[in-house]
């Protein structure tokens, strides 16, 4: 818009310059056609003194940088005018009364509009007027264009760059809070008032669809903590009863187990729930050491891997500080340990590795059959079970709840491709050794 008008106004002074241009030298011209007339008239009454008197007087008035009058016999010899020698590069052409075209004339720098004629009996006569006013009067327009250009194209340049530094900011403050919401923080909204444009419009959009996402997400949670609360009391009561007709009948203990299996998915349900509602939240998180943690874990692991015929193997670096829940950690440790044990048969490997850096590296690796491509992209799902892995048992909760601990404490899962079986990193941020 601003560029718009710009443009129309440069076109508009441009217009303006080539109309006064054109002004000017039509003026010029019609002065000097009546001077020219009126030289005429003088040569009509009184031949060549009227002339000589009306050149002369018209010479005493100006000077040779406003205009060119002169007049000489046919031997060469001034008779009057305010120059003392013909123009060598101009030749008389035409009768006084006869039409003759108006030339450009340039003396010693400056250029005149004039005539130069022939009168009866080789007088030589030159009668013209200096373009300076002209070209000074146009220059000044001219320059005077020029500055309101400038200043123009400096006001909107200005003016883009306050524009598109708001934009860019308020895009900014748009891009920041998409990071916040997709690091879990549900709570984070564009601060107010939003002003009444589109981009206002946008923001308070942007912040009702955050209300409304935030709201559906606290019912789905409330939901589901509802449910596993209310169904816990009347399974333990059944599991309660189970245990004293213990030893009466062998299905009694198999139901027995089956009501334990289904507390456990409960309980995931929520463990999963509660990390989810705190991810990317501070509070309750402190400095622990992962590496520590890990070790600890493993060395509970290490001797079930063994029996299971898997050759088990850490490589822990220390010293790797995060800030966290320790109890946490340590559920994230053991899923993915118990994971790869289950997953995997006589021979395979399992190998538990942190590395100290800039972002700490979790990787838990085996060399068993790993994951199938048609639930790769839904593994961290809740319930996902590949078809090979029914008669394992389990839920399809472990790696759903992995993911939840990660984003409680910002750190990052990804799945990289491996050789041959199963391979999982958790990036996590560094915290200086307290």
């Amino acid at each position: 818009m601003a560029a718009g008008i710009i443009v129309l106004s440069l076109s508009a002074m441009a217009l303006q310059y080539r109309i006064t241009a054109t002004a000017l030298e039509t003026r010029q011209a019609e002065l000097l056609s009546a001077e020219l007339s009126g030289f005429a008239q003088f040569y009509e009454q009184r031949r060549i003194p009227g002339l000589r008197e009306a050149i002369a007087a018209r010479a005493a008035l100006t000077t040779p940088d406003e205009g060119l009058y002169l007049l000489q016999d046919r031997n060469g010899t001034t008779l009057a005018g305010n120059i003392d020698r013909w123009p060598g590069a101009l030749a008389p052409e035409g009768a006084l009364f006869a039409p003759a075209p108006l030339s450009e004339i340039a003396i010693d720098g400056t250029e005149y509009l004039g005539v130069a004629r022939e009168l009866p009996g080789g007088f030589p006569f030159l009668a013209a007027r200096a373009w300076t006013p002209v070209t000074g009067t146009l220059d000044e327009l001219r320059g005077t264009i020029l500055w309101v250009a400038a200043g123009l194209s400096t006001l909107a340049l200005l003016a883009g760059w306050l524009v598109a530094r708001a934009v860019v900011g308020r895009i900014g403050r748009i891009n920041a809070l998409a990071d916040r919401v997709a690091g879990g923080d549900l709570s984070a909204r564009l601060p107010g008032p939003q002003s009444a444009d589109e981009f206002g419009a946008l923001e308070r959009h942007v912040n009702q669809m955050l209300d409304r996402i935030e709201a559906l997400n606290r019912a789905t949670h409330r939901l589901s903590d509802a449910i596993a609360h209310e169904l816990r009391t009347p399974l333990n009561r059944i599991r309660q009863r189970l245990d004293r007709l213990e030893g009466q009948d062998e299905d009694v203990a198999a139901i027995r187990e089956d009501m334990a299996g289904t507390v456990r998915i409960f309980d995931s349900l929520l463990d999963i729930s509660s990390a989810e509602a705190a991810s990317g939240q501070r509070p309750g998180l402190v400095p622990v050491d992962l590496s520590a943690i890990a070790a600890e874990v493993y060395e509970l692991y290490e001797p079930l891997a063994e029996d299971r015929g898997l050759i088990p193997e850490a490589r822990i670096e220390p010293g790797a500080w995060v800030l966290g829940e320790r109890n946490l950690i340590a559920q994230l440790v053991s899923n993915l340990l118990d994971n790869a044990i289950k997953f995997t048969g006589p021979g395979d490997g399992v190998t538990l590795s942190v590395t100290a850096g800039e972002r700490h590296m979790l990787t838990v690796a085996d060399t068993g059959p790993g994951v199938p491509d048609d639930i790769r992209a839904t593994v961290f799902d809740r319930f996902t079970r590949g078809e090979r892995d029914r008669a394992v048992a389990g839920h399809g909760l472990g790696l759903a709840l992995v993911q939840a601990i990660a984003a409680r404490h910002g750190a990052k899962l990804s799945l990289p491709a491996a050789p041959r079986g199963f391979r999982i990193e958790i990036a996590w941020p560094s915290l200086p050794r307290p």
